[in-house]
């Protein structure tokens, strides 16, 4: 036995968590047990890691169980012998930090720095295996002056670039948004405002210059949830086509270029559109055709895409069609985008149904150049014909198959200098300037001798100024800040002035990882060792709504800087985990459709609303403070510890499924705990004699097959993240040991014991340690190794045969592996059972289906 200096009183039998959890996470901190082993070799390395939280005040059960699930894993890692890395920091710039210091009339960097201290303290209390001294936030002036350095790094690759550009604005945050952060109902990611479209000159990074890599290399994702792959592919969006010159009539040196997937279709063009800026509207001079233009801009920055009309506006110009020469009439229309492709395309009404439609509207002629068959010349269009067929109407390609003809089209272009094949991404470049103060300067100085010039990494970083004024509704923007933005050109020494836009967010969150390896070291952002040795993580852990932003940003980052030298892995993340959502009982009024607190309903078995009496509506719904369905993980871990808040979190659903929280399933893992605290009290009281008079071979036998079941099915469960089922595992071996250990020998009693604390210590951390050292173990029993099944043991040397008669299941029987035919007929017809039932009549027949059943015909 241990001394009482390491273990808690145990002299009432009950289950105590506060105090012992409490005990052991001192502990844990005072031996280090959780700094990271660097002495070891890349293979004998584990890199586990969740997505970093935003220090918003306050964990939710969202984040308990990202960071249980990862938890799980680095603890099951360090128990199969490995180093194990599993650090731990914060995603502290951007908005949210800001607008809530507005609110609260404080500096953002003093908001931050509480709100982590607060979170820090709540996830100590789940006794994760963190190695806190790898800890940094993102706002932290020596972590932003290396994203500064790689800003200035990817600058000198020719990856930077600045330009005027139609962005998207965010009218309540008052900032730009890269188009990955507008939903696909055009409403910003962070407030919900309705995006508008603004001219503004903007930091870019040259993403698109990565697409076909980012593209190719998902198929080396092998341990990638396939939905976010896929998620990322439609982004990239890959097209192959061919950019087609348009000649304009009335400039003989103008032409309009339009890339298309089809051209095959060209005979059936009728008419071109453009973008309301495309450069071609310059050329415009009539003042009616103008008006109706800013009319149209206007429209469309104040309408939603969903709700955009195909509005047209016919244009004095002309173009010429490359493949017959025809003239065709030039539209701006609503629905091309400046951004995608050239800014203008081609209308195809009779084979595509947005073109079909607009020609409709505005009285445009259809011309179909793609039939089924060649006996379909005389049908007429309802809608546009999309599918496959013949080209027909298209003078010397009539006949081709549209396959063939998009490829026969492509070389007579090429040969004739109109047409090209080309490649296009559905990809835009990241904006990545923001039009606010929180977040980490751009080291770009702007003079007028010689523009925008890059800082020298001498002088960075750039810091953020401390003294800031908070009005009402703003902090004072950095180009409001004159001491702040006056400096001197760092190339001609002339008066010049400090870039005013600070970083999209992402762009810090997308290098984090590398720099966890070396968080301490003060000359550069990572040591390149470091990163080839430790890099790629080895299983990350998040959630689902980053597949796009946060994944393709770090993806991208990863390729760039190993394309500086700066290390040599190609991709950051080995295996992806996309955990589902906690939800919980939500109460809704389907009249008012209005949400009520739990606390303001009388009954919840019967829900009505104490406003009206109508009867809720009762869903379960992501926990959220605006439907009173939160539940605070700090509450949860004080009445029942963290140990069950762990164990429910991995028992409840698969962790890639949705949650559904429930307070009875949270007090069963209590009580399963609580039975395993008081089997192991029990231990100490059973009697070696008292053992060894009841000592039973079969029961015996029976224990050493279920750990070693236990052990087989528990190491494939989290080793393929079935966390749910490893649980249950646990369960019956805990069944197991609670019927069996009186029975066996001192020395197989301990050994299950043992083994027992072992599977248990991933998920439940605390109590696996305390009954550890109940049983008599000195040290932690997270040093210890992962135990192996036997083999030997799982080999059966008897098996259960079913008897029937006449097809009818009348008995069973425990036979012998190694029995013969005979051997096995005579010990069923011996059965009493067996014998009332055939009492006398003639057996005309025996089938024996070896190992299953035999069956007697009589």
């Amino acid at each position: 036995m241990i001394t009482s200096k390491k273990t808690c009183d145990s002299s009432n039998n009950l289950y105590n968590p506060f105090e012992l959890e409490k005990k052991w996470q001192k502990i844990w901190e005072n031996d280090n047990l959780y700094k990271t082993d660097e002495s070891t070799s890349k293979k004998d390395k584990f890199y586990a890691l969740s997505m970093f939280p935003y220090p918003s005040g306050n964990l939710h059960m969202g984040h308990v169980r990202n960071y249980v699930i990862t938890d799980l894993i680095a603890r099951f890692q360090r128990f199969q012998g490995k180093a194990v890395l599993h650090p731990m920091g914060w995603d502290a710039f951007g908005l949210p930090a800001e607008n809530a210091a507005i609110e609260r009339g404080i500096n953002p960097n003093i908001w931050t720095k509480q709100n982590i201290i607060h979170m820090k303290s709540q996830l100590k209390l789940l006794g994760l295996s963190v190695d806190w001294d790898r800890e940094f936030a993102t706002c932290d002036e020596n972590y932003y002056v290396w994203t500064q350095y790689l800003f200035l790094e990817l600058q000198k690759a020719g990856l930077v670039y600045q330009k005027e550009s139609e962005v998207n604005w965010d009218p309540v945050d008052k900032t730009v948004l890269a188009n990955e952060q507008v939903d696909s109902e055009g409403k910003s990611w962070r407030s919900g405002a309705l995006v508008e479209k603004k001219l503004l000159k903007q930091w870019f990074l040259k993403i698109t210059n990565y697409a076909d890599e980012l593209l190719k290399d998902l198929d080396k994702l092998n341990y990638w949830p396939e939905r976010v792959k896929v998620m990322q592919e439609n982004w990239i969006g890959k097209s192959t086509g061919a950019n087609i010159n348009f000649k304009i009539n009335q400039f003989e040196k103008d032409k309009i270029q339009v890339f298309t997937t089809r051209p095959d279709t060209l005979f059936g063009v009728t008419y071109l559109a453009i973008s309301v800026n495309h450069p071609l509207i310059k050329k415009i001079s009539d003042e009616k055709i103008l008006s109706d233009i800013e009319k149209l801009k206007i429209y469309l920055k104040e309408t939603h895409d969903k709700e955009k009309k195909k509005i047209g506006i016919l244009t004095n110009l002309k173009a010429i069609n490359p493949i017959n020469s025809k003239e065709i009439p030039i539209w701006i229309a609503s629905y091309v985008l400046d951004e995608y492709g050239t800014g203008a395309v081609m209308g195809v009404p009779a084979h595509d149904q947005r073109d079909f439609e607009f020609a409709k509207i505005n009285f445009i002629d259809i011309k179909q150049v793609i039939i089924k068959n060649k006996d379909d010349t005389n049908s007429k269009l309802e809608n546009a014909f999309t599918d496959d067929g013949i080209l027909f109407n298209s003078e010397d390609f009539s006949g081709l198959s549209n396959s063939e003809a998009k490829k026969q089209i492509s070389i007579y272009g090429e040969k004739n200098g109109w047409a090209e094949n080309k490649i296009q991404y559905r990809l835009r470049d990241w904006l990545i300037s923001r039009q606010r103060y929180w977040g980490c300067p751009i080291p770009i100085i702007r003079c007028n001798n010689c523009g925008s010039v890059p800082l020298n990494k001498d002088d960075i970083p750039v810091i953020l100024p401390k003294e800031i004024k908070i009005s009402s509704n703003k902090i004072n923007s950095l180009g409001s800040n004159q001491a702040w933005i006056n400096t001197t050109c760092p190339r001609c020494g002339n008066v010049a002035s400090r870039e005013t836009d600070t970083m999209d967010t992402f762009m810090c969150s997308s290098w984090y990882f590398l720099r966890y390896p070396s968080s301490k070291c003060l000359t550069k952002p990572f040591e390149k060792e470091k990163v080839n040795k430790w890099l790629p993580v080895d299983q990350y852990v998040g959630g689902v709504e980053h597949a796009i932003l946060h994944l393709l940003y770090a993806r991208f980052l990863t390729k760039a800087l190993r394309d500086n030298k700066l290390f040599d892995i190609d991709e950051p993340f080995k295996k992806l985990l996309t955990q589902g959502m906690v939800q919980s009982a939500a109460y809704k009024n389907v009249i008012t459709g209005k949400y009520v607190s739990p606390s303001e309903i009388e009954d919840l078995t019967d829900p009505t609303d104490p406003k009206d009496n109508s009867k809720l509506e009762v869903l379960y719904e992501k926990m959220s403070k605006s439907k009173y369905n939160g539940i605070d993980p700090e509450s949860v871990i004080k009445k029942y510890g963290a140990d069950t808040a762990r164990m429910f979190i991995l028992f409840k659903a698969p962790p890639e499924k949705d949650l559904e929280w429930g307070d009875s399933d949270v007090e069963g893992q209590y009580r399963f705990l609580s039975r395993i605290w008081k089997l192991f009290l029990n231990y100490t009281n059973i009697e070696s004699s008292e053992c060894k008079e009841k000592y039973d071979q079969k029961k015996e036998n029976f224990l050493l097959k279920s750990l070693n079941i236990a052990i087989k099915e528990i190491t494939n469960d989290i080793k393929n993240n079935q966390f749910n089922t490893a649980i249950s595992e646990l369960m019956k071996l805990y069944n197991s040991l609670s019927s069996t250990l009186i029975y066996v020998k001192q020395g197989l009693r301990k050994d299950a014991l043992d083994k027992f604390c072992i599977l248990l210590a991933p998920f439940a951390p605390h109590i696996a340690d305390e009954i550890w050292h109940i049983i008599g173990n000195t040290n932690s029993v997270h040093l210890e190794k992962w135990p192996l099944f036997s083999p030997e043991a799982l080999e059966e040397d008897s098996y259960e045969l079913v008897i029937q008669i006449n097809g009818k299941v009348r008995d069973k029987i425990n036979i012998k592996i190694d029995c013969n035919d005979d051997e096995i007929k005579m010990q069923t017809l011996n059965r009493p059972n067996v014998k009332k039932w055939i009492d006398q009549k003639t057996i005309r027949k025996i089938i024996i289906v070896k190992g299953k059943i035999i069956n007697i015909v009589i």
